[in-house]
């Protein structure tokens, strides 16, 4: 006697009307979605019911809408897109920039630029070297991120790689490093290392052209050998890159690009920006990534929003801030991501 193989009986649960739903509003065609829940094995009369419920329902309805003026939102995003290929693909790098010209041209409009010959008078341009960090601060215990190579999701797990050590050990392990990822100071151990190194920020001027320079001195200091990397990420405020020694290579996208470079995860892509892969993630084809290197001397201004990933060229110093003279607290208004 013949076999006959049986397709098991499937029956629609919540994650099955979770995805009925998410393919009506995506406009998907009512007949593919009965033709895949029959594929699944779920009975012809109980998949034509909960098609005609979810085609039905006010929650539906009510979600279509929100999907509309979702739909407004992305528009104005992809005319910005299409706004801003009217300009050079390239970071401009301006001289000195005047804070009013700072201000319209580019804070305001969110437009990241390169800007020259604001850190001349820093001590920390003359007198930072490895040798110099470990006669200053060598005795002190500080914190860094280590392990980052056995994790591929070093950056959303940073806590976990939390590390501490003195000072000067650090400073050789970066000396003797070569071309590593696996070990990095950055702007997430400035609570533990700002009274350990507070020499260093002796050295530091803040920039009175753009930074509110009133109160005690701000910043964040990221340190590490060649090859550290940032993965693509955007922050939730504005930010100045200073660089102090080493040169970095940014890539970076305009907040416009969201809806196109998966953003998996709170402020994080998947994307990989050592090497994009355009067959994993076919969206980035159109995605504008813009380049840039930023030698010592050089402040970077990063917009709101805008994604950057960063790889240090050479062993690198780079100092951060975000306390600049106008508004710059978008924190209050960032979305809470709830899960469902």
């Amino acid at each position: 006697m013949a076999q006959v193989e049986l397709t098991p009986v499937v029956h629609v649960d919540n994650e099955w009307r979770r995805w009925i739903a998410e393919n009506l509003l995506l406009d998907g065609p009512p007949q593919s979605i009965y033709e895949q829940m029959m594929r699944a094995g779920i009975p012809h009369e109980e998949a034509v019911q909960e098609l005609q419920q979810a085609m039905t329902s006010p929650y539906i309805a009510g979600a279509q809408r929100l999907r509309n003026r979702l739909g407004k939102h992305d528009w104005l995003l992809d005319t910005q897109r299409r706004m801003n290929r009217l300009r050079a693909a390239e970071v401009p790098r301006r001289d000195k920039l005047s804070r009013e010209e700072f201000l319209d041209a580019y804070y305001t409009a969110g437009r990241p630029v390169i800007i020259t010959g604001m850190m001349e008078n820093w001590p920390a341009m003359t007198t930072w070297s490895l040798d110099y960090f470990k006669q200053r601060c060598g005795d002190r215990e500080v914190e860094i991120q280590l392990g980052r190579d056995s994790d591929a999701q070093y950056e959303l797990r940073k806590t976990a790689h939390r590390q501490t050590m003195l000072f000067g050990d650090y400073v050789e392990l970066v000396r003797n490093a070569g071309h590593s990822n696996n070990f990095y100071m950055t702007a997430y151990n400035e609570g533990q290392n700002r009274k350990a190194l507070d020499e260093l920020w002796q050295d530091i001027v803040q920039i009175p052209e753009y930074l509110d320079s009133s109160g005690p001195t701000q910043g964040f200091l990221w340190f590490g050998p060649a090859g550290t990397i940032t993965p693509f990420h955007h922050d939730l405020t504005n930010n100045f890159m200073a660089q102090v020694i080493g040169r970095k290579r940014i890539l970076l996208m305009p907040a416009c690009e969201i809806a196109n470079v998966y953003n998996h995860e709170h402020c994080f892509t998947h994307v990989d920006g050592s090497q994009i892969d355009l067959q994993r993630y076919p969206r980035m084809h159109d995605v504008q990534v813009l380049s840039c290197t930023l030698n010592p001397g050089e402040v970077l201004f990063l917009p709101v929003g805008c994604w950057h990933f960063v790889e240090g060229l050479e062993i690198s110093v780079t100092v951060s801030f975000t306390n600049f003279l106008w508004d710059n607290d978008f924190t209050a208004q960032y979305p809470q991501q709830s899960a469902f």
